[in-house]
């Protein structure tokens, strides 16, 4: 628990540098949701570092996972969000994972979804386990999607 709020300070030191550096105003918020630090930037117009599709906020993501790295000697899987884009993401997959679920127990086959992010391919894998079905990854990066398999 120690090591994931260092990992969360951290973090937010090197996040406010960058909102400084870029003239951006923004809040942050530490929190260790499981077994990861999580950090959470909100504020007026953030939407320029998060991207159409959570691109820039993916690569944000990992130049603070590097800075962590560089400080602590330690991979982190630091968790970063902003002005809530993770959060709505994670109730949409959720319902499409929901629907995907129906449409397997209806039909009897697989359906594969759409290529994801890691972080999105993670909430549809654990809303399928949660509704006693499996999932599978497949394919490369950035082509991997979900397959979602009849019991």
């Amino acid at each position: 628990m120690e090591q994931l709020e260092q990992e969360g300070d951290i973090a937010a030191d090197y996040l406010e540098e960058l909102l400084d550096i870029a003239d951006l105003d923004g809040d942050l918020d530490m929190d260790v949701e499981g077994d990861r630090a999580a950090v959470s930037i909100v504020g007026a117009d953030l939407s320029q570092l998060v991207g159409d599709r959570g691109e820039v906020l993916e690569a944000l993501q990992e130049l603070t996972r590097l800075a962590v790295y560089r400080e602590t000697g330690e991979r982190s899987r630091l968790m970063l969000d902003i002005s809530g884009f993770r959060a709505e993401k994670r109730v949409e997959l959720e319902r499409l994972a929901e629907q995907t679920v129906a449409r397997v127990k209806a039909d009897g086959a697989p359906v594969s979804l759409e290529p994801m992010s890691p972080f999105e391919r993670k909430v549809v894998h654990d809303a399928v386990a949660a509704a006693g079905l499996t999932s599978e990854s497949e394919g490369v990066e950035p082509r991997r999607h979900v397959v979602v398999l009849p019991a």
